[in-house]
């Protein structure tokens, strides 16, 4: 990462394979455009070191497919797409990390259990 994200690192890594699928919601992006998203929603400038592991992680577990696209003038380039695996991941994992944020609301609030 070289721009700093706006939450702690740990978090961020924590949170990446969701927001990789949730930056593919809108459609096919190849590898830099996934990371300009990341980075223009507060997750730092990914490097490719750290962008790609979990872009080839996704699609062996279903999330994204990726194809070859002929490049304008340039060299191909691989794009990504959201599978419908991907984004029942996405609505599931997402409601947890809310439930998670009300949790800790919950308990940061003073209440007590039983």
């Amino acid at each position: 990462m070289t721009d700093p994200p706006r939450w702690p690192t740990p978090w961020v890594r924590a949170a990446l394979d969701l927001a990789v699928l949730a930056s593919l919601v809108d459609g096919r992006l190849h590898g830099y455009a996934i990371a300009q998203a990341l980075a223009e929603h507060g997750f730092g400038l990914l490097k490719g070191g750290s962008l790609y592991p979990v872009l080839n992680r996704l699609e062996e577990a279903g999330d994204v497919e990726a194809a070859w696209t002929e490049g304008r003038g340039g060299p191909g380039r691989r794009e990504y797409a959201l599978t419908a695996a991907g984004r029942d991941r996405l609505e599931r994992e997402l409601g947890s990390w809310r439930e998670l944020g009300e949790t800790l609301t919950t308990m940061s609030r003073g209440t007590t259990h039983g």
